[in-house]
Parts: structure tokens; C-alpha cells; sequence
């Protein structure tokens, strides 16, 4: 006999009698919205109005998978039919992913239906019972990723949301739960935590979410600790139409001050160090270049044009040299300056890499004390720029990449990565992504040991770095068994078929005669019984790029996943080509 829980719940569910409502995601340094956590209500005045009360009643019935479905149902229509900006935020419960009714690719459908990429998507967990099963978590939110969700995880620091859980599902977000952000401003052991939780986000390349700030004391010391991403009633309590924009006033009077922009990535081009100094035509007097000089008394030199084209630059030095000479100012003060001008400047385009333009400077450096360079677009004159900046560049980037590598290859990590695509969107030049991932790799590792693991991580790597021989060209270490070939060569296909062909016969020396004899191993499955699995091959997806919707780093990893996984469904050394658009 059914109870007044149960017919209510199933008349909920039948009737989709579920209010939706959204709380926006602030991202302080842009002072705009991130996105949209998307909350569930059920029906006011009933006992099951409360999300707590309902998801409760749902999952003593056994119904919660159903509920959550209908719930994420709606949010989605919901957060499309009032064309909110940013990502959707979407609650599920990590019990629910391996549950036999759980519908795999449901969710991936309803947003092809409504027009809705799942970039936009971020699978938020919600944890309110011990996890067990990380690894079957762990694929289940991996076959989200690569359809191209994100991953959250909620309350970190509350109940069952601990570090093992952060460590083991490596999500993209992660929410500090409300307990830690209540009165921050007063608790040392709170500010501690928070910071603890930055700094381990920042090894793990996470973002994090101060979630539940109600004051503005709270807003103000988690601002100051450095967060970017803050949800919570002091900018907007959950609503049905919610705001769209965040005022000034709330950011404080410390954000309306223009702060200048402190510069996480070097400078990848030339025309970032560019100053705007004004040049003089070659026809002009010494007497008129020395007035500039005595006008400006921070300029070491002046670019000299002859028809807007840069010749050169006169140097204080020389107009200092010359004037104190005897008579030289009587003598030379009307002659034109272009006598003076030094030619052996050196004059770089505009869109030169740093990288680039420190070589080309290094030797000019040997053989003049020469301390700037004259920057121009189509040999049209810009500005100047100075080698003491470009060294601090070519330097910051040198520790930035040593920062973000791979502890054990020592090639880029997922930082410099991101970097390297972002940029290269933005130039709109065709380049070609390779996702280059190992087949087979964790039975080898459990049957060989972690060593010869890591031997052959090491050997693919170096066996990249044999085949890639072009200097435009970037080889990343995504993690794990992981690699990344970002490519602007012509011959990227060439390439990758000689990676293959390499490592084809490179691995089969790392196996025992016996083994190489029976072309694979036996060794148990996730599941814990034996299986036969073949020598280690590899799967390399490629796709070509920029397509008009790629507009940064994770819609090409959305991209490159699809190829990869396409690749691994071969059978052996594989190279699949994505015409995916």
C-alpha cells in the first residue's frame, strides 16, 4: 500500500512538477558570470519542496536515477529557453553513474536536440554517501569528458567530499564548501585551509569556487587570498529569471581602481612589448633631434623614417659624442640627421614569436652593445621595442615551462598546452592536432611493474622528439600515457606515420621472448578475471584546425578526444584523421 511519500513523489515525477532555479557563478577578475548552478525545488508547500526532503525520498524508492534525469531534463530546457550566458551547472550524484538505469548518452542527445554543446556542460558531483568504486567513477566521468563536459566536485571539505575524491576523479572545478567560507575573515584556521585548497588546485590545473559567501567581509578576504570563481547569496540568492549581470558596487571600491593585469603567460609575440615612441623623418636637422633628446630625458633613441620606412635609430650617445666635441654644434647643427643614424639596427615584424626574435637578437647582441630594436607591420614603422624586455620574456617563459612540465618526461604539461592552442586560435593559421595515446599500457604496467612503465613512457617520448624535427612544432605530455602534437607542418601525416612505424618495432624489445612468441600477455581486467591483450601499440587522432567553432583550448580537446577515441576503436598502430567539424 502506497504512502503519502510515495504517491507524491510518483505524482511529481509523473507531472514534472519540479521548479528549476538558477544561482550565477561569479568570476571576480572579470567581473562577470561564469555560469549558472542549476537548483531543483519540488512542489511549495509540500514535504517534499525542500531538494534534501525530495532526492531523500527519491533514493529510499529507488527512484533517484529517474529523478535526476528529469531534473537535469529540465534545467536544461530551462537554462536554453532563457539564453543565459556562460556554462550550466548541473547536480548528480556519483551512485547514480553506475546504476542499472542509468541512460549512458542521454544527456549528450537532449543537448544535440536543443542546440547546446556540451563545452557549455559542467557535471557537478554531489556526494551525500561514502564512494566506494573510484575507478568505475573514474571511467564513467571520463566518457563525459570526452564527449566534452567538465567535472565539478561540490562541498569539498563537508561529509564525504575529501581529498581522496579530489585526487582520484581529477575534476576541472572544485566548490569549497560554505562551513570553510563563513566568517574567513575571523578564523586563521579557515583562511589556512583555503589557502592550502588554492595551492593544491594550482598543481592540479582546478579551478576553484568559494561557495556560500554571504558578506561582504567574506567576498573581501577570499578576494584578497586570490580565488577567481565565487557563488553565493552576497551577489544573488537562486531565482527562475536570474540576473544576467553582476553591479559594480558589489566588487568593492578596491576593483573600480583599473589594476593593471598581471601577466600569467609571457609574451608569445613581438608586438607585446611595443612602445609607441614617435620617429623623426631622415630629412630633419641634428640641432631638431638634439631639442627631442633634451624635451625627453628618459629616451635613449629616436627611430629615424625615409618614407615611413625605418632606416635606423639615432642614439643619444652619438649627439652627446658629437656635441662635445669643439664646435660640433656650430658646426653640425644643421646638417640632416640621417649621417648619424646607426643602420645595423635590428628591424623585426610584428607577429615574430619571442622565441624567434631571441635568436635573431642574440647575435646582434654579441657583436653591438645594441639595447632596442625597431618593430614594424609590412615594413611599415610601429614602435620600438627593448632587448632588455625581451630577455625578461624569453626568461619568464623558460620558468614557466619548466613549471607546467611533466615531472617525468620534462615535456610541457596541460598549462603550456592550453597556452600553445589558445594562442594559435587566435592567429586563425591552419595547424593540426595528434592525440597520441597508448593502447594497452595498464595491463603492461601491472604485469612488468611501475619502472618498466615508466621506461616506456620515456621511450615514446623520446621517439616523438626523434620524429618532430620542425622548430614550429610543440610536443606536450598530456599525462599519464597521454601525448599531444600540435603541428603547423605539412608533413604532420608523415610524421605521425613514422611515429608508428618507430614505435612498432621500439616496443617489441621490451617485452620477454615468451611474450613477444605469444604477441601479448595475459593479465586480469578491471573486472579481475584473466584476459588476453596484445602487444603496445598506439592510437594517434588528428584533427585539422581552426574550424569555425573551435574558440579555444576546450572545444579542440572536445575535438581531439573524439579522433582519439575513434583511433582506438582500430585495432593495433592506428591513425585516425577526424573530418569532424
Amino acid at each position: 500500500m502506497l504512502n503519502l511519500k510515495d504517491l507524491s513523489l510518483s505524482v511529481i515525477i509523473e507531472n514534472q512538477n519540479l521548479s528549476v532555479v538558477f544561482q550565477p557563478i561569479v568570476d571576480n577578475s572579470e567581473r562577470n558570470i561564469l555560469g549558472y548552478e542549476a537548483l531543483i525545488r519540488g512542489p511549495l508547500n509540500s514535504p517534499l519542496h525542500s531538494p534534501i526532503a525530495l532526492f531523500s525520498e527519491a533514493k529510499k524508492q529507488g527512484r533517484l536515477v529517474e529523478l535526476e534525469f528529469l531534473c537535469r531534463e529540465l534545467s536544461i530546457l530551462k537554462f536554453k529557453a532563457l539564453n543565459l550566458p556562460g556554462k550550466l551547472f548541473l547536480n548528480a550524484s556519483p551512485e547514480t553513474l553506475f546504476q542499472p538505469n542509468f541512460r549512458s548518452g542521454y544527456t549528450l542527445k537532449l543537448l544535440e536536440k536543443i542546440g547546446l554543446s556540451p563545452c557549455r556542460v559542467v557535471i557537478e558531483l554531489t556526494e551525500h554517501s561514502p564512494l566506494e568504486n573510484y575507478e568505475l567513477v573514474r571511467d564513467a566521468l571520463k566518457h563525459y569528458k570526452e564527449m566534452g563536459f567538465e567535472i565539478a566536485m561540490d562541498d569539498l571539505g563537508s561529509g564525504y567530499s575529501g581529498l581522496r575524491m579530489w585526487y582520484e576523479l581529477r575534476p576541472d572545478f572544485v566548490k569549497i564548501d560554505r562551513h570553510f567560507i563563513c566568517n574567513i575573515h575571523n578564523d586563521k584556521v579557515k583562511q589556512q585551509f583555503v589557502r592550502s585548497i588554492k595551492n593544491i588546485a594550482k598543481e592540479l590545473d582546478c579551478k576553484v569556487i568559494a561557495e556560500g559567501i554571504e558578506t561582504q567581509d567574506e567576498y573581501e578576504f577570499i578576494e584578497e587570498i586570490g580565488l577567481q570563481y565565487f557563488q553565493g547569496y552576497y551577489f544573488a540568492h537562486p531565482q527562475q529569471k536570474p540576473l544576467t549581470q553582476v553591479t559594480d558596487h558589489l566588487f568593492g571600491d578596491k576593483r573600480l581602481i583599473k589594476r593593471p593585469k598581471i601577466r600569467f603567460q609571457p609574451s608569445t609575440k613581438i608586438n607585446d612589448l611595443l612602445q609607441p615612441i614617435e620617429a623623426i623623418d631622415a630629412s630633419e636637422t641634428i640641432e631638431y633631434c638634439a631639442d627631442l633628446f633634451n624635451k625627453i630625458p628618459d629616451l635613449d633613441s629616436i627611430p629615424v623614417l625615409e618614407n615611413n620606412i625605418p632606416i635606423g635609430l639615432i642614439l643619444r650617445n652619438s649627439l652627446t659624442n658629437l656635441f662635445f666635441s669643439k664646435y660640433g654644434r656650430e658646426l653640425s647643427g644643421q646638417n640632416k640627421i640621417e649621417s648619424l643614424v646607426d643602420r645595423q639596427i635590428l628591424v623585426l615584424e610584428h607577429d615574430l614569436s619571442i622565441e624567434q626574435a631571441s635568436a635573431l637578437i642574440s647575435k646582434k647582441v654579441r657583436s653591438k652593445k645594441a639595447l632596442e630594436f625597431i618593430i614594424v607591420k609590412d615594413q611599415k614603422y610601429q614602435g620600438v621595442g627593448s632587448i632588455i624586455d625581451l630577455l625578461t620574456e624569453v626568461s619568464n617563459l623558460q620558468i614557466d615551462n619548466a613549471r607546467y612540465a611533466n615531472p617525468l618526461t620534462l615535456l610541457p604539461g596541460n598549462v603550456p598546452i592550453s597556452k600553445k592552442l589558445d594562442f594559435l586560435l587566435k592567429t586563425q593559421n591552419p595547424f593540426t592536432v595528434c592525440y597520441i595515446d597508448l593502447d594497452n599500457f595498464k595491463p603492461y604496467n601491472d604485469c612488468y611493474g611501475y619502472e618498466k612503465g615508466d621506461q616506456i613512457i620515456l621511450g615514446l617520448a623520446d621517439i616523438l622528439k626523434e620524429c618532430i624535427t620542425d622548430k614550429s612544432d610543440f610536443i606536450g605530455h598530456i599525462g599519464g600515457d597521454d601525448f599531444i602534437l600540435i603541428s603547423s607542418s605539412k608533413h604532420w601525416k608523415k610524421q605521425c606515420e613514422k611515429i608508428l612505424e618507430k614505435f612498432a618495432e621500439w616496443v617489441q624489445h621490451r617485452y620477454s621472448q615468451e611474450d613477444r612468441n605469444k604477441e601479448g600477455i595475459s593479465a586480469e581486467d578491471r573486472t579481475g578475471n584473466m584476459q588476453f591483450y596484445p602487444l603496445l601499440s598506439l592510437s594517434i587522432g588528428c584533427i585539422c584546425l581552426p574550424p569555425p567553432i573551435c574558440t579555444s583550448h576546450h572545444d579542440v580537446a572536445v575535438l581531439a578526444t573524439y579522433a582519439k577515441s575513434m583511433a582506438k576503436k582500430m585495432k593495433g598502430n592506428s591513425l585516425f584523421v577526424s573530418d569532424k567539424k
